[in-house]
């Protein structure tokens, strides 16, 4: 069995998800009793999530809720990178939340490193904002996999391509 086996090491977010989660979220926030009367909002705009909310007690209620919604809807939580809280219009508070996309140069390093230090036969390239791997053993590539997992990255992984 000389043929090269390989992966392919991505990040992504599924938006079609994100946006269910943020009509559930919402469903939820409109029905709950602590939100009565409240201005608050959550909005997906391109590749990033808007929380508007009365005050920074109720915007961590709101967090909170869109939290759970994006677990249950499969959304890796990992990949939500929140900007500083800020006053918005009418005595409200408003956050961001970017969406990360792919794997940055930092990251990918830091993953590389994390598969040069496993000792197994494999090489690895960086191919924009993802990683291909391949070795020769199907073994090697699961114990790769294992060990990425282990690791404690900034950003959440998926494996496709498994070849």
């Amino acid at each position: 069995m000389s043929k090269e086996s390989s992966f392919d090491i991505v990040s992504k977010v599924d938006f079609s998800e994100v946006s269910n989660a943020v009509t559930m979220a919402m469903k939820e926030v409109q029905t709950r009793y602590d939100f009565k009367g409240s201005k608050s909002n959550i909005t997906l705009e391109k590749e990033e999530l808007v929380l508007l909310s009365d005050d920074e007690y109720k915007l961590d209620q709101l967090k909170d809720v869109l939290l759970s919604k994006l677990v249950k809807r499969g959304v890796p939580i990992k990949n939500l990178d929140y900007g500083k809280i800020e006053g918005a219009s009418g005595g409200t508070v408003r956050q961001r939340a970017k969406l990360i996309q792919g794997i940055d140069k930092e990251q990918a390093k830091k993953i590389n490193t994390i598969i040069k230090n496993s000792g197994l036969k494999v090489k690895s390239q960086i191919q924009e904002d993802q990683i291909r791997v391949t070795g020769k053993s199907r073994d090697d590539l699961q114990k790769i996999i294992s060990a990425i997992r282990d690791a404690d990255l900034s950003i959440e992984v998926q494996f496709i391509n498994y070849r």
